[in-house]
């Protein structure tokens, strides 16, 4: 294990070169916040007694609320935490895991698999996804631990109440049932041309983007991410593009269409070890094997609506969570 000084001390100043807000080196981002917490079925781990750990997460609202258990149950289980969560990224959390400057972080297979490892398809199957980046990420010093339920894959939307009058649509394989007419979609710019976005997604069932008998280009409304949900909930289109566990979904009572015939590439979270950390200190994966299973799409949902619409922190919410599956306790 390295010292605090050192590859630690380079990692703050990288971040800090990115626009984090720090007081210097060997301290914590403002960001670092996360309520004091007692014990719970998360023990110390024999033989970490303070040893110092280093957790990073990106900077959007799910990364944030996984990165703040993960502080707070690494905490619960005898480390003296550095918290880099909040990096502007997902290619500055890959440097710093892949340095050792972190030692810890919630990584999606699907990202893994396409971004980082440069493959041209993604894998549906879950599973097999995992296995997949698993095994190729181990020459590159990082360790997959299982993954959690939660996919944050991309996926289509409809308002509920609009499904019945869709005919009852659930499954993506009905939309080439609908009238053309019937066939609306609201994406954002990057799923409109992605090689893994709206035109593959369609052909895949059975639908040609821009013939008149499939899905005629004025059928297709381009907006910003967060408008999509808002167009798809007002109904100015039938269909929106969307991410699976984003709070909104709820928040606006959409529904997903079963993606039956496999389309998009699986995006299960699943944390990822430093290598020499987790041979240094093996019980930490126990940790995290106890916590993933709990991390489901739907309780993402509802913690990244408490955060994006309620207004919540995301330490307070990763808290709570913790303390309602009981490994830890208010103090």
């Amino acid at each position: 294990m390295r010292p605090a000084s050192g590859p630690r001390c380079r990692a703050v100043v990288v971040l800090a070169t990115a626009g984090l807000l720090l007081t210097g080196c060997g301290l914590q981002p403002a960001t670092s916040f996360v309520p004091a917490a007692g014990p719970g079925s998360i023990q110390p781990l024999d033989g970490v007694d303070g040893a110092p750990l280093t957790v990073t997460s990106k900077n959007f609202t799910e990364q944030l609320i996984l990165g703040k258990i993960s502080v707070l149950a690494a905490q619960a289980a005898g480390f003296d935490v550095t918290d880099l969560t909040n990096a502007p990224g997902s290619q500055p959390v890959r440097d710093l895991m892949l340095s050792g400057d972190a030692e810890f972080t919630w990584e999606y297979t699907g990202t893994a698999w396409l971004a980082f490892l440069g493959k041209e398809e993604g894998i549906a199957d879950q599973e097999e996804q995992w296995e997949a980046v698993r095994a190729a990420d181990v020459e590159n010093g990082l360790i997959w631990g299982e993954p959690a339920p939660l996919n944050n894959t991309y996926a289509m939307a409809v308002r509920t109440e609009a499904i019945e009058e869709l005919g009852g649509i659930t499954k993506m394989s009905q939309l080439a049932e609908l009238p053309v007419e019937e066939r609306t979609f609201c994406v954002e710019a990057e799923f409109n041309s992605r090689a893994d976005g709206l035109n593959p997604m369609l052909a895949h069932y059975g639908l040609e983007r821009g013939a008149p008998d499939g899905v005629p280009d004025g059928n297709v409304g381009i907006y910003d991410t967060g408008a999509v949900y808002t167009a798809t909930d007002n109904g100015s289109c039938n269909f929106g593009e969307v991410f699976a566990t984003d709070g909104r979904i709820q928040a606006l009572d959409l529904t997903l269409l079963e993606d039956d015939l496999g389309f998009f590439p699986a995006y299960n979270a699943a944390p990822v070890y430093y290598s020499e950390t987790l041979e240094e200190y093996p019980g930490l994966e126990d940790v995290f094997e106890r916590i993933a299973p709990e991390l489901t799409d739907d309780a993402l949902r509802k913690m990244n609506l408490l955060v994006d619409v309620e207004g919540e922190e995301p330490g307070d919410v990763a808290f709570d969570f913790l303390v309602e599956k009981g490994f830890i306790s208010q103090p």
